[in-house]
C-alpha cells in the first residue's frame, strides 16, 4: 500500500486543521492506520490510530479531546481532525499502515508502510 499525507499548513494557536492520508491499493481496509509526528531534533511519536473497521480509535494523551481520527474505506482515506491547536503540536505528521497487535499499536515498529509527511506549524 502507498500512502500520501496532505493538509498541513501554518495556523495560529486555537485554529483547526484536517490532515488526510490517501492510500492506493485494494488492501487498504485490512490495515490499521496511524498518525505519528516528529518535531525537529526529536523522535517520531504516536498521535492516533484507527483500526481497519473504524470502530476502534486510540490517541496519545497529549491530543485526546482535541484530535479525532476517522477513516473512509470506500475513499481509501484516513483523516485527522485537529482542533484547538497548540504551538507544541508543530511537527511533521506522518501516516503509517500496518497490522499491529495492541501492544505495538503506539510504536513505529507496528507499521510497515509510511507516507512522506506533511508539515504542521502552529504559531503562538
Amino acid at each position: 500500500v502507498q500512502l500520501q499525507a496532505s493538509g498541513g499548513g501554518l495556523v495560529q494557536a486555537g485554529d483547526s486543521l484536517r490532515l488526510s492520508c490517501a492510500a492506493s491499493g485494494r488492501t487498504f481496509s485490512t490495515y490499521t492506520i496511524a498518525w505519528f509526528r516528529q518535531a525537529p531534533g526529536l523522535e517520531r511519536k504516536f498521535v492516533a490510530a484507527v483500526r481497519r473497521s473504524g470502530g476502534s480509535t486510540y490517541y496519545a494523551d497529549s491530543v485526546k479531546g482535541r484530535f479525532t481520527i476517522s477513516r473512509d474505506n470506500i475513499q481509501n482515506t484516513v483523516y485527522l481532525q485537529m482542533n484547538s491547536l497548540k504551538p507544541e503540536d508543530t511537527a511533521v505528521y506522518y501516516c503509517g499502515a500496518g497490522t499491529p497487535v495492541l501492544t505495538s499499536l503506539r510504536v513505529l515498529q507496528g507499521y510497515n508502510y509510511w507516507g512522506q509527511g506533511t508539515q504542521v506549524t502552529v504559531s503562538s
